[in-house]
């Protein structure tokens, strides 16, 4: 059962090696989210035991909800996710550098079939979701199992990403979908009509 989390295979998240497995990883988790705001040092050395990889200046506001705790989370450097970030990370998540996740984002991996008599049996699949370098995923948006989402690109808040996102767009709604693209626009102006000072950059 243990192999199939990560093949896309059927099976049944209840087995006792895997929930024993769980178990141990989800003490780690309380114990990160216990720390205090003054604990920085801690906080890293968590990290680095909980998550499956992670790179230097990671910042990952408690609490952080997650299934087997991040140990099937692959997070590159200086990537920031607020608070209430919540990964179904039954099998492996992908997050790329200088990627930043808003408070209240969800990264689900698990899926369960549609057939009732399935989920009776408790039954379930795992699809790995990847999160490119450089995006910033809004406040409330949601990934699904097996999604994957381009370098540089926008998720808007509240978005439900149910199909794969091309590099440098912006894409907004539910199901997700390309609103435009990133171009010289966003090279003058950060937000509505306000443009972007260079001399102030550091």
């Amino acid at each position: 059962m243990k192999e199939k989390m990560h093949t896309g295979e059927l099976y049944l998240p209840g087995d006792d090696e895997i929930v024993e497995e769980q178990t141990a990883c989800l003490n780690r988790l309380y114990d990160y989210n216990m720390t205090r705001p003054t604990e920085g040092e801690k906080r890293e050395a968590l990290l680095k035991e909980m998550f499956a990889e992670i790179g230097e200046g990671c910042y990952i506001e408690p609490p952080l909800h997650a299934n087997m705790g991040g140990a099937h989370a692959h997070f590159g450097r200086y990537v920031y996710a607020n608070f209430n970030l919540t990964m179904v990370d039954d099998t492996h998540i992908y997050v790329g550098d200088y990627t930043m996740l808003g408070p209240n984002v969800t990264i689900a991996t698990a899926g369960h079939p549609i057939l009732p008599e399935l989920r009776e049996k408790m039954y379930q699949y795992n699809m790995p979701v990847r999160i490119g370098r450089k995006c910033w995923i809004g406040a409330g948006a949601v990934i699904l199992p097996g999604v994957t989402i381009g370098d540089g690109t926008v998720i808007g808040a509240g978005s439900v990403v149910t199909k794969d996102i091309p590099a440098n767009v912006v894409a907004v709604g539910n199901p997700c979908r390309v609103l435009r693209e990133i171009g010289e626009h966003d090279r003058e102006f950060y937000f509505k009509d306000r443009k972007i000072d260079y001399d102030d950059i550091v």
